[in-house]
């Protein structure tokens, strides 16, 4: 077990607790996704697991330690955070925003050696993007973009990457290519948790579901054993199916007619 989350509670100064009880745990190579309607909590509950936020109640022990009494660099070796949005202050070459990832190994007034390029030029090959290593990152595209990131996390060498909504906002084929690219980092080691709005992209990753309601409900399991339809529709309040498709061994989630 690499992060254990506790019993934790939420709730923003002023508003009522968004969610309440939540227990669950990470382990290596496993994949873990976070689903729910918009303003449940699935991005809150990522920022505790980064300790972005801290929860109001119950504790997340990182490797048998409270988070909260961790520094920010014990962490950042553990633990990578993908958001959804990053807007760079500068115009960085691919390769050198990459570098920014090795920091947490990296002395304070020490300047990156060759050994963290190369750490970051494995990262870039590791995503199949070493072809943009040195153009700037403010002028790629929104889905290389989100592949960049993802290989300056990669560039920490944490056990756990956090991705909040790594498909937003990318085309469906970019969208594909990240979620194959999350499998394939989970068998290589690491554990994967993702938020998304797209329930039939926890289908496709399979691993398990960390489901949040509206009514801070909260509901854990292989993707498997806990999503069905009745499941599925209550969750978003509309008419989802499920249906297998035998050409690609697999179920998919799909709307009533409109």
């Amino acid at each position: 077990m690499i992060l254990e989350v506790k019993n934790i509670s939420f709730a923003y100064e002023g508003f009522p607790t968004l969610f309440s009880n939540i227990s669950f745990s990470v382990n290596q190579g496993q994949i873990i996704s976070i689903i729910g309607p918009n303003g449940v909590g699935k991005t809150t509950l990522l920022n505790c697991m980064a300790n972005l936020a801290v929860p109001t109640d119950g504790k997340i022990l990182l490797e048998g330690k409270d988070l909260r009494r961790m520094k920010a660099k014990e962490i950042a070796m553990r633990i990578a955070y993908v958001p959804q949005f990053i807007i760079p202050s500068f115009a960085y070459e691919v390769l050198s925003y990459v570098v920014t990832g090795c920091a947490p190994r990296i002395g304070t007034f020490e300047k990156p050696k060759q050994e963290h390029y190369e750490i970051a030029q494995h990262a870039l090959e590791q995503m199949n993007i070493s072809h943009l290593a040195h153009k700037y990152y403010t002028q790629i595209s929104g889905g290389e973009r989100q592949l960049v990131s993802i290989a300056r996390a990669l560039a920490q060498r944490p056990k756990i990457i956090l991705m909040d909504e790594p498909t937003a906002h990318l085309d469906y084929g970019n969208q594909i290519k990240v979620l194959k690219i999350v499998k394939k980092l989970a068998a290589e080691g690491y554990a994967a948790v993702i938020t998304t709005h797209n329930p039939d992209h926890a289908l496709l990753l399979e691993g398990e579901v960390a489901a949040l309601n509206f009514n801070g409900q909260f509901i854990f399991g292989s993707s498997r054993d806990v999503i069905s339809e009745d499941f599925l529709s209550s969750l978003y309040g509309v008419n989802l199916h499920l249906h297998h498709i035998p050409d690609i061994g697999r179920d998919v989630c799909v709307a009533a007619p409109l």
